[in-house]
């Protein structure tokens, strides 16, 4: 009986984005967060559906910590993180008491709220849906892979950092995706070296190619390096105004680079 809401809930979105990575702490929310950003400035209408249960920092970065969910006929509203709508986003963050309350359930019922994220979020028209997901290759990211397949979700964007045991662990996510037959859209290596604030130099504090050498190795394209932008990252502590702020990031055009690749692999080009 749930069939026809589901599809008019996520008609009228054109492409469905995961990002994923194999481990914690690669950046995952900041890059799709930055991808939301860069793909609006590009003039488009973007979601962000972020399934971390145990960890949704979605609301935070936008400012929208404090924003509860509302019911509508077709399900939940989602938030809007700007004046002018074209942003929306959806995250356990908006359902849960505090904000520091854990997330403390087991996996059924983990798995029957991102079936219902899936479903039940009345999204309206948007040209991407990016969906945040929970590092590693858990229950969640299977529950959400299978919700998700009857929209023909586009594809995956593995983040990783240049490390070898990052590249390491998102090998396995490679491996996830050809299992749960998702395409990967391509790798992206976050954190690839550190913007100086006073002179604007780029040290690769960690190392470097590694997000190259994984996608040359697994034959799937690389989108690119960002770099680790000390002061993106104060702003979104001080909870300045990211949507403004980046823009005039150092790691914008790394992004925007990244935006206009997977823009240029949707659009209807003539073989």
């Amino acid at each position: 009986p749930s069939d026809p809401p589901e599809r008019s809930n996520l008609a009228a979105v054109q492409h469905i984005l995961l990002v994923l990575s194999g481990k914690g702490g690669v950046g995952k929310s900041t890059v799709a967060t930055e991808l939301a950003l860069a793909l609006r400035l590009a003039g488009k209408r973007v979601g962000i559906l972020d399934v971390d249960l145990c960890g949704p920092s979605i609301p935070r970065m936008f400012r929208v910590q404090d924003s509860a969910v509302h019911q509508c006929d077709s399900g939940w509203v989602p938030v809007f993180a700007h004046q002018d709508k074209s942003i929306s986003l959806m995250s356990i963050g908006f359902l849960l008491e505090k904000p520091d309350d854990a997330v403390v359930w087991r996996g059924p019922k983990k798995n029957a709220l991102i079936k219902q994220f899936v479903s039940d979020v009345a999204w309206g028209e948007l040209d991407f849906l990016i969906v945040d997901t929970p590092p590693g290759t858990s229950d969640e990211h299977i529950s959400t892979v299978e919700a998700l397949r009857p929209h023909k979700p586009l594809g995956a964007i593995l983040v990783t950092t240049p490390q070898a045991v990052s590249v390491g662990d998102v090998r396995r996510e490679l491996t996830f995706c050809k299992k749960t037959g998702l395409r990967v859209l391509g790798i992206v290596e976050n954190m690839s070296g550190f913007v100086c604030p006073h002179c604007s130099e780029c040290t690769n504090i960690f190392s470097k190619g590694g997000g190259e050498e994984l996608a040359k190795h697994a034959g799937v394209p690389f989108l690119g390096s960002v770099p680790l932008d000390p002061q993106l990252s104060q702003s979104l502590e001080d909870g300045r105004d990211f949507i403004q702020e980046f823009p005039k990031s150092s790691a914008f055009p790394a992004l925007a680079h990244i935006a206009q690749q997977i823009l240029d692999g949707t659009s209807p080009r003539s073989s």
